[in-house]
């Protein structure tokens, strides 16, 4: 059960810290297992902000900001410039479009209007490209196979001890849930959450499955994941909602104005 007061603390504090760095901060939004219900006693807090250039930035076409910060604590912030965060959108990337649904985020007030916008129309945003969705759905299943057995520096103590990293094994078997539900047309934001999430937690944190038996589930859940998405890609016409398009052009448009307004307002104020 997620522990929402220390959620919020974290959401907090992480605004703060990007701010000490200079950051503009637009919002910050919760990512992970707490989301879907799948988190347990220790799961990380993982988040996602969300941040706006500055007029330098701009007219330098300095490379819009995309990082990962790690903290003391393993935690991850991974900090993403609007306009990388808003193309993302629209390559539909599962893992991106949930801070759209996630109940746990902060946005700083002068941005809030501007950004709830989105939050209301975030079933059309997650459904702007049905197409790239499950070739995405798909394509997130094949990368947790390929690193399910793969010994990186990271979960290496988990291949040691059995020989697989069962994290790998409950995305897999997650995400194929989700293209089903999407598939059928199904809301976004009820996709997320799982039919039984006890499984899955005991597949990721327990090692619930053999090696041998991983071996066996992950390849066929993946070939039966291809199989519904070329059907669905042959049986469904291409659709782009150039409706969404609008919306993320409008919004990512008045955020960088709203900045840059006041950035220059700022300047002229203290005589800089």
């Amino acid at each position: 059960m997620a522990d929402k007061a220390k959620i919020f603390e974290r959401l907090h504090k992480d605004r703060s810290y990007l701010e000490s760095l200079g950051y503009e901060v637009l919002g910050v939004f919760l990512q992970g297992s707490q989301n879907y219900g799948l988190d347990y006693e220790g799961s990380d807090i993982d988040t996602k902000a969300i941040v706006i250039p500055y007029l330098e930035d701009i007219i330098l076409n300095t490379k819009p900001v995309s990082t990962t910060i790690v903290l003391d604590t393993n935690e991850h912030i991974d900090v993403k410039d609007i306009r990388i965060m808003f193309e993302t959108f629209k390559k539909q990337n599962v893992n991106f479009l949930e801070i759209l649904f996630t109940e746990y985020y902060v946005i700083t007030e002068r941005y809030y209007g501007l950004f709830k916008e989105l939050l209301d129309h975030r079933e059309e945003i997650a459904h702007y490209n049905t197409h790239v969705a499950v070739n995405c759905m798909y394509g997130m299943m094949m990368e947790k196979y390929k690193a399910m057995e793969h010994p990186y520096p990271t979960i290496k103590d988990k291949i040691d001890k059995y020989g697989y990293d069962p994290k790998q094994l409950h995305h897999i078997i997650r995400m194929h849930e989700f293209l089903i539900k999407y598939i059928k047309g199904i809301d976004f934001g009820v996709c997320m959450f799982p039919n039984d999430p006890k499984y899955l937690i005991k597949v990721k944190a327990d090692a619930l499955l053999s090696l041998a038996k991983a071996r066996e589930v992950a390849p066929e859940l993946c070939n039966e994941a291809k199989k519904l998405k070329d059907e669905y890609i042959a049986t469904h016409p291409l659709e782009v909602n150039k409706d969404v398009e609008a919306l993320l052009d409008y919004t990512l448009y008045q955020c960088i104005k709203k900045h840059v307004k006041l950035e220059i307002l700022s300047e002229e104020y203290y005589g800089l």
